[in-house]
C-alpha cells in the first residue's frame, strides 16, 4: 500500500503557469487534463497526482520539493547556517529525520525564513529610499523591471527553452553568419552595415519597412553576434514575449515595453548561450569565464551575467551573484541566488573588490569577503572598457563582479589560491552604507538610518561620529 503523502501544490502551480504566459485552458491542454480540473489543483481542492506532476516536470520545470514547497533536509541546512540560529548545532542526520516525519513544519519554518529575508530585504530598500529622497516615492518603470527579474528568480524558463529548440536546430550553424542565413530565409530580414555618431550611438537599427537590420560597424564581434540573436528571437519568439510582458504585474506602459525589451535580451543570451550546453561547461571549466567567453563566442560580461539566469528546477547551476558597476559607483546589473543582496538604491560597499577593478581594467581581481551576517563570499571582479569605434565617443568603462558562498568555493576557479578559511584575509563588506551595521569601518560614507549617532567634540576620527 501507497504511503505517499497527498501534494497541494496550488500556488507553485499557478505561478509555474504565469511564468509561461498561459492561461488556464491553455496549460491544461498542455498536460493533458480539463481545465477545471487545473482550477480545483491551483484552489487546492485535488492533489496534484504522479501523472500530472510528471507531466509539470516534463514542460513546465516543476518540482514538487522546489521553493517553498517540502524543502530538503540540505536547504533547511542553510537555514539553519543563518546567524539568526546561532549556536543551533543540529546533527545532518537529525535533521534529515526530522524532515522525513515532520514535512510540514519542515515546510512551514522554510517558507518563514523566506519570508523574513524578504522582509529584510524591503526593509532596507525603504530605508535606503526613504534616506536618499527624504520620502517615499514610487519606483521608476526601471525599477519595477528590476524588481520584476529579480523576484522571477533571474529565470524564465518558456523563453530559456524556446531558445533551446532554436539553438538546436542551428546546430553548428548557431553563429553569426548562421544567424544571418536564419534571418534571410526565415524571415526575409537583410543585415547591413551601419556607421554610429557622436550624435546617434545606436548599436542597432531595425527598419521594418524595409526588413533591413543595420548594425553598427564598430561593434566588437560578441557584441555584432548578441545583436543578431536579439534580432532572431525578436521576430521567432515574439509571441511569448508579448504574453510575458501583457501577464506581468507592472504599473505603467513604460514598464511594460521595457520588460518586453529585457525579456528579447534574456531569450538573445539564452540562444547564444543554450542552457544545459552552457551549463554543463561551466560545471567542467569551473566556471573560467574566459573560457566560456572562448568556447560560446561571448563578451566576458555576457558570460557573467548568463551565469547568473542558470535557475532551471531539476538543473541549477552554481548559485552565483553577479553586479555590473559604472566608474561612479552605481550598480546598473545586478542579481543574486546567494543570500548576499543589493542596495536598491546608492552604490555598493566602497571596500567591495569591484570598485578597484572599475580603475583597473582587463585585470581580474579575487577578494574573500565577509557581510555583517557572517556569511564568507569569494568575488571575482574584472574591469572592461567598451571602445566606441570613435574619438569623438567617449568609450564604456566599468567592471562586473561574479561570487559564491565560500562553501561552493571548490567550484568556483577564482577560489584558487585563497585561504578561505583565514579571519586575516577576509575583508569585512557591506551592503550599503545606509543599513551597513558596522560601527568600526573607516569607508563609511554615510551613518546608518536605523542606529543613533554618539557625536564627542573631544575626539576626532575618520568619521565625525560613532555608532550607537
Amino acid at each position: 500500500m501507497s504511503t505517499r503523502k497527498r501534494l497541494y501544490a496550488g500556488s507553485r502551480v499557478r505561478a509555474a503557469r504565469r511564468r509561461s504566459g498561459l492561461n488556464q485552458a491553455a496549460m491544461a491542454e498542455a498536460l493533458g487534463i480539463s481545465a477545471s480540473y487545473l482550477s480545483q489543483i491551483e484552489n487546492d481542492e485535488r492533489p496534484v497526482t504522479t501523472a500530472v506532476l510528471t507531466a509539470l516536470s516534463r514542460r513546465f520545470a516543476f518540482e514538487s520539493d522546489d521553493g517553498a514547497g517540502a524543502a530538503p533536509a540540505v536547504q533547511l541546512q542553510a537555514v539553519l547556517d543563518d546567524p539568526l540560529f546561532a549556536g543551533a548545532d543540529i546533527d545532518p542526520a537529525r535533521l534529515a529525520r526530522w524532515q522525513e516525519v515532520q514535512p510540514d513544519f519542515a515546510a512551514m519554518l522554510s517558507t518563514l525564513y523566506h519570508g523574513y529575508r524578504q522582509a529584510q530585504e524591503r526593509a532596507a530598500m525603504l530605508d535606503d529610499s526613504l534616506a536618499g529622497t527624504g520620502q517615499h516615492t514610487a519606483r521608476l518603470p526601471w525599477e519595477e523591471v528590476r524588481d520584476w527579474f529579480h523576484e522571477a528568480g533571474n529565470y524564465i524558463d518558456l523563453l530559456d527553452r524556446e531558445a533551446e529548440r532554436i539553438a538546436g536546430e542551428l546546430g553548428l550553424a548557431l553563429t553569426a553568419e548562421g544567424l544571418i542565413a536564419r534571418l534571410e530565409t526565415r524571415h526575409a530580414i537583410m543585415v547591413a552595415g551601419w556607421q554610429g555618431t557622436a550624435v546617434d550611438s545606436a548599436l542597432s537599427r531595425f527598419d521594418r519597412e524595409s526588413r533591413t537590420l543595420s548594425l553598427d560597424r564598430s561593434m566588437a564581434p560578441a557584441s555584432r553576434y548578441f545583436q543578431l540573436a536579439h534580432r532572431l528571437v525578436a521576430e521567432e519568439m515574439r509571441d511569448s514575449i508579448a504574453a510575458l510582458a501583457a501577464s506581468a504585474d507592472l504599473r505603467s506602459e513604460q514598464a511594460r515595453r521595457l520588460v518586453a525589451v529585457g525579456l528579447a535580451n534574456y531569450a538573445a543570451g539564452a540562444l547564444v548561450m543554450p542552457y544545459t550546453a552552457f551549463r554543463n561547461a561551466a560545471m567542467d571549466c569551473r566556471h573560467d569565464i574566459e573560457q566560456l567567453s572562448q568556447r560560446f563566442g561571448v563578451s566576458f560580461e555576457q558570460a557573467c551575467h548568463r551565469l547568473s539566469t542558470l535557475q532551471r528546477p531539476g538543473a541549477r547551476g552554481l548559485p552565483v551573484f553577479f553586479c555590473r558597476v559604472d566608474m561612479a559607483g552605481n550598480i546598473t546589473k545586478r542579481h543574486s541566488a546567494t543570500r548576499l543582496q543589493f542596495a536598491r538604491f546608492g552604490g555598493a560597499c566602497p571596500l567591495w573588490v569591484v570598485h578597484e577593478a572599475a580603475a583597473i581594467p582587463d585585470r581580474i581581481l579575487v577578494q574573500l569577503a565577509e557581510t555583517p551576517d557572517g556569511v564568507r563570499y569569494v568575488s571575482m571582479a574584472k574591469g572592461l572598457v567598451k571602445p566606441s569605434g570613435s574619438y569623438g565617443r567617449k568609450p564604456r568603462r566599468y567592471a562586473v563582479a561574479l561570487g559564491c558562498e565560500v562553501e561552493h568555493a571548490r567550484h568556483f576557479i577564482y577560489a584558487d589560491g585563497l585561504d578561505t578559511t583565514a579571519v586575516g584575509a577576509v575583508t569585512p563588506i557591506g551592503i550599503g552604507c545606509r543599513t551597513c551595521p558596522r560601527d568600526n569601518c573607516d569607508q563609511r560614507a554615510f551613518p546608518p538610518t536605523d542606529r543613533p549617532l554618539l557625536i564627542d567634540p573631544d575626539r576626532r576620527g575618520m568619521v565625525p561620529y560613532r555608532i550607537g
